[in-house]
């Protein structure tokens, strides 16, 4: 498991480029799998939001475009400088996402009282915790009865797509990811953490074994990318 320490003063580093790295590193497909995720919320009808491990803010602020005007949306991070470019985002857009509150909270032990949430979203953050059984049981905690979870996360790809995926993540896109972010470090390691982060099924159980139910797995992009959904 990641070391917490590690991991956020890792994005504190990378913070300022992150939104530009995503988009150049998925070739802008990181547009649609957050499409994918909040079509997914919006199915649910919710009336209050967490976004957790929000970083630059990204799904919070489609989540605000995407649901009705009056459900509240709250972005939550451990990182603070990441935090700092999503409310610059927030302050630049005037009072067009006036329904988020952003705030710092640490999955493994959240700041919130049980029962909160009608839904949780974490985009790619789940793999960069350190402990992932205790950040699920927090997130069921937090949800209402009938609530759900949507965790959008990398995958393993199909297997005749993997020797050409591990060959772009693990020699090309550290390369490009430096050039752009001036951090080849930080990219090392979230490639590596893509690489011995479970598949789809092996995700699905770990969710259910936190207590969820009738967990659904989605592999988007060849299996790149999953994304799971599941219910208290």
């Amino acid at each position: 498991m990641p070391n917490a320490t590690t991991v956020n003063a890792m994005f504190a580093r990378i913070a300022r480029r992150y939104d530009l790295a995503n988009h150049v590193l998925s070739g802008g497909v990181d547009i649609w799998w957050r499409h994918r995720l909040v079509a997914a919320v919006r199915r649910g009808n919710p009336a209050a939001v967490l976004d957790l491990a929000t970083g630059s803010g990204d799904v919070a602020f489609a989540l605000s475009r995407r649901l009705p005007t009056g459900v509240d949306i709250t972005g939550m991070d451990f990182c603070a400088p990441m935090l700092a470019e999503a409310v610059k985002k927030q302050r630049r857009a005037g009072p067009r996402y006036a329904n988020i509150t952003f705030r710092e909270g640490d999955g493994l032990a959240l700041p919130v009282a049980d029962a909160q949430f009608d839904a949780v979203t974490v985009s790619f953050g789940l793999r960069n915790m350190a402990d992932r059984p205790r950040a699920l049981s927090e997130m069921r905690r937090v949800l209402r009865p009938g609530g759900r979870l949507h965790v959008l996360e990398f995958s393993q790809p199909q297997a005749w797509f993997r020797p050409l995926y591990y060959l772009y993540l693990r020699r090309i896109l550290p390369t490009v990811a430096a050039a752009v972010t001036g951090d080849r470090a930080a990219y090392d390691y979230l490639c590596g953490s893509v690489g011995q982060f479970p598949g789809h099924a092996a995700l699905g159980a770990e969710i259910m074994a936190a207590g969820f139910a009738r967990v659904e797995a989605t592999r988007l992009t060849l299996g790149i990318v999953a994304l799971h959904t599941a219910t208290k």
